[in-house]
């Protein structure tokens, strides 16, 4: 699939020096606290798009992002090595799965400044978590979802009164809908009952109308 890179990462592509960055960010419930994390493949704090991503370094490791011409969803895994308790805190503590996961890729200029704008490379959900702890640190795996896997879930709905009011609680526009079911609707023709009820005199009428 191709994609649009911004001048500025267009113009580090070709450059002599490349410095490019990982930026990663996940996003739980608004309840939870905190409700995001922010991680970048670099030292100290970077500050992109109003956010704040805490630098890992060589910690953060992310597989080969493939894409197909098929449409087809594929993962990916995202590794945190050697990472501080609090972190560890965060993956046991908040709820995970089915979040949103973001994995951009960006690059520093000659002057060490980030090239607006980095260029998304993987959006998903983050779908099961490993923990190995040892020590003082441990090590975390998350296996991410590409959001393209929602086509591949079955919907699991129905053309019914209980169903509708999921969405429209309000709206009644199925409530009939089992009693029709099996009924016979008469369409651009008459019928052999409203023929034969007005006896002999029903049939010649209605032989004198379509002759």
């Amino acid at each position: 699939m191709s994609r649009s890179l911004s001048s500025g990462m267009q113009a580090v592509s070709t450059a002599d020096v490349v410095r490019p960055i990982f930026l990663v960010r996940m996003v739980f419930d608004s309840g939870e606290t905190p409700n995001e994390l922010n991680l970048w493949s670099g030292v100290g704090d970077l500050t992109y798009d109003s956010e704040t991503y805490t630098g890992v370094g060589d910690l953060l490791n992310i597989s080969a992002v493939t894409e197909t011409s098929d449409m087809q969803a594929s993962g990916i895994n995202v590794t945190l090595t050697g990472v501080k308790s609090s972190l560890v805190v965060i993956a046991k503590d908040h709820e995970y799965q089915g979040r949103a996961i973001t994995v951009m890729l960006g690059a520093f200029d000659a002057s060490g400044d980030l090239v607006a704008d980095p260029t998304v490379i993987f959006a998903g959900f983050m779908d099961t978590m490993t923990i190995a702890e040892s020590g003082q640190t441990s090590t975390i795996s998350i296996s991410c979802e590409n959001k393209l896997i929602a086509f591949e879930r079955a919907k699991v709905r129905r053309y019914t009164a209980e169903d509708q009011k999921i969405d429209h609680p309000t709206d009644k526009g199925f409530e009939f809908v089992t009693a029709i079911v099996e009924k016979e609707i008469i369409w651009g023709r008459a019928s052999s009952s409203s023929v034969s009820g007005g006896g002999a005199g029903g049939r010649e009428n209605y032989n004198r109308e379509h002759r």
